[in-house]
């Protein structure tokens, strides 16, 4: 064992740090094109964002280096200290922090802007997996879900608070651990349900639809229960709470800041053309069609480089690889993501240590939530909450997130032999 943990090298997974790389590679590319000035020709002009980036992925290399160098029982032994900082980190940016863009969650050290709510998510994974292992075998499991929720639902109320209610979206990623851990399925269907019943009260006649779940609930009342007072009772039950969730809907969506309602009415197509989100989405969506098969080829782009497209070199990066590259291009990028999420999972499922896997599922689930949000909202199918792309978005926070969260695992997975406790 010994030998193993003095010379990792050849344990160490290359085919996942071989896609990191091509995606980190293509995302530096793509920012540089993105954001391209005639006037400052040179990919390593640092007074450029592409130029930054160059500095973020550098510095990037060097945490992971660290981090393959580490013990990986440091991970462990520090998850809940890492755990506490982060959470430290998101009270104190509420009120030292600095407003970038309307949120108040960022810290400000000269010309570099750390975000916590980013930086911070490998922390929320290392204590979540650290509080989940330990607590396996114990027999009060309403007690160990209760506490792995309210884990993640504290750092993401705090970042509600900051006006980062996308960045608190894609925390929602842990619920797919927690089912790889035990949790009922029905939560996840039930989940989704309430989301599809919201959109339907949004858009739908609400008496009607009232009406249709009240029909459901009386046929499978007489169908598939046994007509006793406590399956009424659960069936009402449920009756009644989606029938607060169709009327509540209307209140809930007027509470909303008002860049969130607008996002939400250009998704469900009420305000395209009315509102500079609609605007900025039908602009990325000309972007990418008009990149058709191959795409007009590398800086050929148009609609970002005139800034037609918000927010080119973040939020919306993926419509310059659909513009200059093509469908072809752009579907090579989601390949890549699929095949390293998938590559994550198959990772995660050798581990001896159940710290290891809860940590990697964390990881798989982290960049699965991030690459479907972000993908989808660029082609129209999910509402814009501003999210980065992994590797490919412009940010030093982000990426250096994403750059630990992985790394950290590559580590365990180093390791995958010695059990972590």
């Amino acid at each position: 064992m010994s030998d193993r943990r003095n010379n990792i090298v050849p344990h160490i997974d290359w085919f996942s740090i071989s896609i990191y790389g091509a995606l980190v590679l293509i995302g530096w590319l793509n920012i540089y094109s993105a954001v391209n000035n005639p006037l400052h020709p040179s990919i390593f002009d640092f007074s450029q964002r592409y130029g930054k980036q160059f500095i973020w992925i550098i510095t990037g290399f060097v945490m992971a280096l660290l981090v393959m160098a580490s013990d990986a029982s440091f991970f462990s032994v520090f998850a809940y200290p890492l755990y506490g900082i982060t959470v430290l980190g998101l009270i104190a940016v509420r009120f030292v922090g600095r407003d970038i863009a309307g949120s108040h969650s960022w810290f400000r050290i000269g010309e570099i802007g750390i975000q916590p709510a980013e930086l911070g998510i490998f922390a929320i994974n290392l204590g979540l997996a650290k509080y989940l292992s330990n607590e396996k075998k114990a027999s009060d499991l309403k007690k160990i879900r209760l506490v792995a929720a309210a884990m993640v639902m504290m750092p993401m109320l705090l970042i509600i608070i900051q006006n980062e209610t996308g960045v608190a979206v894609t925390y929602s990623a842990f619920i797919f651990v927690l089912y790889r851990e035990g949790l009922s399925g029905n939560i996840l269907l039930g989940g989704f349900l309430l989301i599809t019943l919201f959109i339907l009260a949004l858009v739908g006649n609400k008496i009607i639809l009232s009406a249709i779940l009240a029909g459901l609930a009386l046929m499978g009342f007489l169908l598939f229960t046994r007509r006793k007072v406590k399956d009424l009772t659960k069936i009402g039950g449920i009756l009644v709470f989606c029938l607060a969730i169709i009327f509540g809907t209307n209140y809930g969506f007027n509470h909303l800041e008002l860049h969130q309602k607008k996002r939400i009415q250009v998704f469900l197509q009420q305000n395209v053309n009315n509102s500079k989100e609609g605007y900025n989405l039908h602009q990325a969506e000309i972007a990418i069609g008009s990149g058709g098969l191959y795409g007009k080829g590398y800086l050929q782009g148009t609609q970002a480089k005139l800034n037609y497209v918000p927010a080119h070199a973040t939020d919306f990066i993926f419509v310059t690889p659909c513009e200059e590259w093509g469908f072809i291009g752009a579907a090579f990028i989601v390949i890549l993501y699929f095949v390293l999420i998938v590559r994550l999972i198959f990772l995660a499922e050798r581990q001896r240590s159940v710290f290891s896997r809860i940590y990697g599922y964390g990881v798989a689930s982290i960049f699965f939530i991030h690459v479907a949000i972000n993908v989808g909202m660029n082609l129209g199918l999910m509402p814009v909450i501003g999210i980065p792309l992994p590797f490919i978005s412009y940010g030093g926070s982000s990426f250096w997130a994403f750059t630990l969260l992985l790394f950290i695992f590559l580590r365990l997975d180093a390791d995958r032999l010695q059990i972590l406790r």
